[in-house]
């Protein structure tokens, strides 16, 4: 009775492996973000026509806002959207089914917790596992793009200064740089090659990432389409503006790192404290447990060890 602390924890990190495994046997190499050759270019080199490429793709990149309206889901539209999940909103939802149905029996065999909190852990454990998972790839996606922003719009300034038109510059990126940010360019180029301003193709990108860097790019190209200038030396400024605030950030997340991880490190130990201390000797908190304040007083805990990890969280989440 004392291990299911633990159990509750090692079902949860299977369910997570699982979740991965299942997204693995399903897209194989589709969905890696370490390909030379990105996706849509992959797609093309297969034999798919530009205009059923473009069709595709928008529809991948726009099915999980669309599915917001879907209860439950709408929490993790928008960072399944900036994962670029490849699993559409209804099998998701299947997935976290037959996760919770999987949790459910692994309770059910390692433990012998009363069956409707068994029904309640699955279920947080299936909903919880693909919100984390999905979580986790959306700030890989996201720190991936961050990182390879400064060296396209390079890549399009040395393009530019050679004489090529901004959509071409657009289409060398497609071509030459690695997904993640490879195919959304390419995206970009296709649209502006059937007739979609380039600047507005950039803006939805931006808001659709929700990333400031890429609404800096947007505005700059607007700006010198409307304005004229030189689009360039324009670009090179923003590339070294990119790059600044991407050291500037690094700089802050190393000086936060000790805040951030003795904020979880407070918090998590009173609980592996407990978990030690039954395993030690499942008898330490019989006396105690008969007493009438135990309840409250787990949850008056419980509500402290939260607002520990919300107050340290708030203190380190400096904006740049």
């Amino acid at each position: 009775m004392s291990a299911e602390p633990i159990i509750y924890g090692l079902i949860f990190i299977g369910v997570l492996v699982l979740v991965e495994g299942l997204y693995l046997v399903a897209f194989g190499k589709s969905i890696s973000m370490n390909s030379r050759v990105n996706h849509r270019l992959e797609m093309l080199n297969k034999g798919g026509r530009r205009e059923e490429v473009l069709d595709q793709l928008r529809k991948e990149m726009r099915q999980h806002m669309s599915a917001k309206s879907i209860p439950l889901y709408s929490l993790l539209a928008a960072k399944a959207q900036k994962a670029a999940i490849a699993f559409t909103p209804q099998q998701l939802l299947m997935v976290m089914g037959g996760l919770s149905t999987v949790a459910f029996i692994g309770l059910s065999v390692g433990t012998e917790t009363e069956t409707p909190v068994r029904i309640v852990i699955s279920i947080v454990i299936g909903v919880g596992a693909v919100f984390f998972w999905i979580s986790s790839k959306a700030n890989k996606r996201m720190s991936m793009i961050e990182e390879q922003l400064p060296d396209a719009v390079e890549l399009m300034v040395r393009s530019l200064k050679v004489g090529h038109p901004f959509a071409s510059a657009v289409q060398i990126v497609a071509k030459e740089v690695q997904d993640p940010l490879g195919t959304e360019f390419g995206v970009i180029a296709d649209e502006a090659a059937y007739g979609r301003d380039v600047g507005e193709a950039l803006k939805d990108m931006a808001e659709r990432l929700d990333m400031q860097d890429m609404r800096f790019l947007a505005v700059a190209v607007t700006i010198q389409q409307q304005a004229g200038g030189n689009l360039a030396k324009i670009l090179a400024g923003l590339a070294q503006v990119i790059r600044a605030r991407f050291r500037l950030f690094r700089r802050v997340k190393a000086i936060t790192a000790e805040a951030k991880w003795s904020g979880k490190f407070l918090s998590a130990f009173p609980l592996v404290a407990l978990v030690v201390i039954n395993l030690g000797d499942p008898h330490y908190y019989d006396e105690v447990c008969e007493s009438e304040v135990f309840i409250p007083a787990c949850i008056a805990v419980g509500m402290f060890l939260g607002v520990n990890l919300f107050v340290m969280r708030m203190l380190t989440n400096i904006k740049v």
